[in-house]
């Protein structure tokens, strides 16, 4: 599906058919479209969007994030496949354990490790996909 443009976030830059490539939910996903460009919000921000549909309207559950916190979560995952992401890998971000009482303490980085192990297929190629465009940065 083509990311609209006719709606209050501008794209500048984007994917249409998202869905068909969005890792487990690929082919069954609401997640039509992404884009880069002027926020909603902000016209002088730049934003990235992940254009969500219902099947009958674009939906208000689209997402709209700064740059700089997409940048900061795919940080934040990639640390997940360092022994301890606890320690300072990106060290700009502080990341925490949190434990939750309504799971009853579960070892929730052996989740964590578990879902990554068990979406290995999914995940390696779009990561080795991102340090390869990484690599090629002169920064």
């Amino acid at each position: 599906m083509r990311f609209p443009s006719y709606l209050q976030h501008k794209p500048i830059i984007g994917v249409d058919d998202y869905d068909k490539v969005d890792g487990i939910y690929a082919n069954n996903s609401d997640a039509k479209a992404l884009s880069i460009g002027y926020a909603q919000y902000n016209r002088n921000e730049i934003s990235a969007k992940i254009w969500r549909h219902t099947g009958e309207k674009w939906s208000r559950q689209s997402e709209e994030l700064p740059l700089h916190r997409v940048i900061d979560l795919a940080a934040l995952i990639v640390s997940l496949y360092y022994d301890d992401p606890t320690k300072n890998h990106a060290p700009h971000l502080e990341p925490r354990i949190q434990p939750c009482e309504e799971y009853h303490y579960v070892d929730y980085m052996e989740e964590l490790r578990e879902y990554l192990a068990k979406n290995d297929e999914v995940l390696k190629p779009k990561l080795r996909a991102l340090k390869d465009l990484l690599n090629g940065l002169n920064i």
